[in-house]
């Protein structure tokens, strides 16, 4: 096996990862997010872009001063190279950077690195212990594997937008691009896995992740319970049928606010922090299946006591008793826990969400913000593919590589 070279010290610092490096190719977001946590966790991560407009990333969601506010947290602490990956030179030179990469990336349809020669069966034979991780929406194998599958449908397949939304509604979605990050998700926790495995046998290995399949995996019981009870789990709005009380409810001051007191002992302090302490002795609400069974009366309770004080009031009252709630979203947990994370390396302050999971020993952390198109397009040519400065203003003139302009 040939190691990998040690990273750019420029590029790495701290983090669970710092000393591997990640070749991302794909574009969109399952692919890309899951390149952004490997980068939080210190990875140096080269994502190569489209020679043209680069990942179109760039160009989604809301924009300021023609920039995404989405493209500096999704490609923080990555190192940009745009390349023709259709053109033979081009896919040599992948080649060339992925015999000192641990891991490969790439959210194509299936079969498209195969067909450029950069499939992980070419790769391994340069690298053995290269780690390909595939991102896809029905997987590399199956009748469905060709068919292209964006993070929406695999939503639906994988059953999500089935169980989301109100009753009598229309299935969903959840407001995110919640199966593409899923997928992301998955795709990472495979990665670390595989380096796992390969401290023991020096090999690396393929990862097959499917978006569908992701979604898939967050359904609980749905399949036995369809199976072996026959209920069919459907959109129930707010609420999950069974729990109670696990709601939303309005305060004096129009905050909504999240109380969740399924649990026996947690009810009954909440029902003593209500001032009602016999509904926890009511025989309607006494266990938890009787609570799930009787929940509409139940939330009745709740929200006439939220209804008549605020919600600051309600939230300290909850906190003193030890019962789970909060408002949706905005809270300066937030901030204490760095949550919400303002990096200017130079450029303009854009609020980012912080590093997930905390390292006490290894923390993460943000160097850089998402790259110009092509920004290191020479430095990780010339460093890491061998060519010369000549070489790679060469392949610039010919269309085939970018540099800022």
């Amino acid at each position: 096996m040939t190691a990998p070279e040690p990273a750019s010290p420029e590029t790495t610092d701290a983090g669970p990862m710092a000393g591997l490096r990640v070749l991302e190719m794909g574009s969109l977001i399952a692919g890309p997010f899951a390149g952004q946590l490997m980068g939080d966790y210190g990875a140096d991560v080269i994502k190569i872009e489209p020679v043209e407009d680069g990942d179109p990333l760039r160009r989604w969601g809301t924009m300021a001063d023609g920039q995404s506010l989405w493209w500096p947290t999704i490609a923080r602490n990555k190192r940009s190279v745009a390349l023709n990956l259709r053109d033979p030179e081009c896919q040599q030179l992948v080649r060339s950077l992925a015999v000192s990469c641990d891991i490969v990336v790439e959210n194509f349809r299936t079969g498209t690195l195969d067909k450029w020669g950069l499939g992980y069966s070419q790769l391994r034979e340069l690298n053995p212990g290269i780690i390909v991780v595939h991102v896809s929406g029905f997987g590399q194998t199956g009748p469905r594997a060709a068919e292209a599958g964006f993070g929406s449908i695999g939503e639906a397949v994988g059953g999500i937008r089935f169980t989301t939304g109100d009753p009598g509604s229309l299935p969903s979605r959840t407001g995110i691009s919640l199966g593409d990050s899923l997928a992301a998700l998955f795709a990472v926790i495979g990665a670390l896995g595989a380096i796992a495995a390969r401290q023991r046998t020096s090999a690396g290995q393929e990862i097959d992740v499917a978006i569908y399949e992701a979604v898939a995996a967050l359904m609980e019981s749905t399949m036995a319970d369809y199976e072996h009870a026959g209920v069919l789990r459907s959109r129930t709005g707010s609420t999950l049928p069974g729990v109670a009380p696990s709601n939303a409810y309005t305060c004096a001051d129009g905050v909504d606010v999240i109380i969740a007191a399924n649990a026996d002992g947690v009810f009954r302090r909440l029902s003593r922090a209500m001032g009602r302490a016999e509904l926890a002795d009511d025989p309607l609400f006494a266990d938890h299946r009787s609570r799930g069974q009787h929940a509409e009366e139940l939330d009745g309770h709740i929200q006439s006591w939220c209804g008549k004080h605020k919600s600051p009031d309600v939230l300290a009252a909850l906190a003193d008793a030890g019962v789970p709630a909060g408002k949706i979203y905005a809270d300066p947990h937030y901030l204490a826990r760095q949550m919400v994370l303002r990096p200017d390396p130079g450029g303009p302050v854009i609020p980012m969400t912080g590093i997930v999971p905390k390292f006490t020993g290894t923390p993460g952390q943000v160097r850089t913000t998402g790259p110009a198109l092509g920004q290191h397009t020479r430095a990780v040519l010339t460093e890491l593919a061998g060519l010369t400065d000549r070489q790679v203003s060469d392949l610039v003139a010919r269309g085939l590589a970018r540099e800022p302009s």
